[in-house]
């Protein structure tokens, strides 16, 4: 362990990383530990995070503002993409990883560090995502996982262990659900949660108002697109951030995008997570919708295909992956027309269809009337098409009663 000098610690503020960093010192000879705190999204919880880094016994302490590339890199391909993972989880904690990790490594290649550290548990999804990015962009660094190798085995263990240090955590043994929050998402694990049975209670939502309490009269709103890409909210056009931030208010008003699931994690074992994602979930409601008005079916069909594996590779942390990068190429060509406006209805945790229009619609009205449009559609056509279509079932019919005799 003498050989790591200088490690730079993924550093957020709570329970994990703030024991990591005396830990780190104590278990390494001394090494000078540099804490890098990722800003994506998160809000008022970075306030006291500089100096709680220093107090613990951090050199150095950086304060990386992502938020809008992490929203434009990460959050938007993904929503092209259309991408949930198990029918539920829209990756919010997923695809922040591999933008702090990448932040992570330009910092320890900036500062001559030996290793990089993480505060991911060894049960968990985060800690293949950090390192799989560590190893994707600079496969010299060490990699340190102290829920790997140290003494503390639990949640408990770990405040017992700030305590005993004067760390203060925010994290209390009356309150220990395990949080993680960005600007697209909350996510709630931990304590009574660990028990599918338990359903999550009121005080569990931090940003959603839960869905009973909502206001008794419905919201209609107007998301514009432009090439897949959201743009406008009600038609005022809005940056990434100020769009997004806008939709979490409006959908966290009105109890949108609680997801409760029993995932599927990557190292083998299922969890149970209480989500909340109020703008995501209008989001992806919106551009699906306009995905239904804009696609062909053949290529929609695919699409559907492509959105599971994409999910995957994101949520196993294989963010630059080649083929993560080879689908977003497939995706961006399937957006070129994925332009208009999606209006929907939000009530007490609702989300309902309310009209989408495009210039691209491929919806033609003339063909598809159940008037007259004998000019555009011959009704006798169809009966070639299902005697082709059907042969096969045909041949086989025929096939199977000649068998019989």
């Amino acid at each position: 362990m003498s050989n790591i000098k200088k490690v730079v610690l993924a550093y957020s503020g709570g329970l994990d990383t703030s024991v990591i960093i005396p830990w780190l010192k104590e278990n390494y000879d001394g090494c000078e530990v540099i804490a890098m705190c990722a800003d994506v999204g998160q809000g008022d919880e970075l306030a006291p995070v500089h100096d709680k880094a220093l107090k613990s016994g951090a050199s150095k302490v950086y304060i990386e503002d992502l938020t809008k590339e992490f929203v434009e890199e990460y959050v938007w391909p993904t929503l092209k993409a259309g991408a949930v993972y198990e029918g539920k989880y829209l990756l919010g904690t997923s695809f922040a990883r591999p933008i702090i990790a990448k932040a992570l490594v330009d910092i320890a290649i900036k500062e001559g560090a030996d290793a990089i550290c993480h505060g991911a548990t060894g049960k968990g999804n985060d800690q293949v995502r950090f390192e799989l990015t560590v190893k994707a962009l600079a496969p010299h660094l060490k990699i340190i996982a102290p829920w790997r190798v140290w003494d503390i085995r639990s949640r408990e263990d770990a405040i017992d262990y700030a305590e005993k240090h004067g760390i203060p955590v925010p994290v209390t043994k009356s309150r220990p659900y395990s949080m993680d929050r960005n600007i697209w998402h909350l996510s709630h694990e931990g304590a009574d949660l660990e028990n599918p049975a338990n359903a999550p209670t009121d005080d569990v939502y931090m940003i959603t108002t839960p869905p009973e309490k909502a206001p008794d009269k419905p919201l209609y709103i107007e998301v514009g697109f432009e090439k897949g890409l959201p743009v406008s909210v009600d038609g005022v056009k809005m940056d990434s951030v100020a769009l997004l931030t806008k939709l979490n208010e409006i959908g966290a008003a009105n109890g949108i995008g609680i997801a409760d699931i029993v995932e599927n994690r990557l190292v083998g074992m299922k969890s149970r997570g209480v989500y909340e994602n109020p703008g995501g979930a209008i989001l992806y409601y919106a551009h699906r919708e306009l995905e239904y008005l804009t696609l062909d079916r053949a290529t929609l069909h695919y699409k559907e295909q492509i959105a599971i594996k994409y999910a995957e590779l994101v949520y196993d942390g294989m963010w630059f992956a080649p083929l993560r990068e080879a689908l977003d190429a497939f995706v961006d060509s399937t957006q070129q027309t994925v332009t208009g406006t999606v209006r929907l209805k939000l009530y007490k945790g609702n989300i309902v269809s309310a009209g989408s229009k495009s210039p691209f619609s491929l919806y033609n009205e003339k063909i598809v009337t159940f008037g007259d449009s004998e000019e555009l559609y011959n009704h006798g056509d169809a009966e070639g098409f299902i005697n082709l279509f059907g042969l096969p079932l045909k041949v086989r019919a025929m096939m199977k009663a000649e068998a019989k005799k």
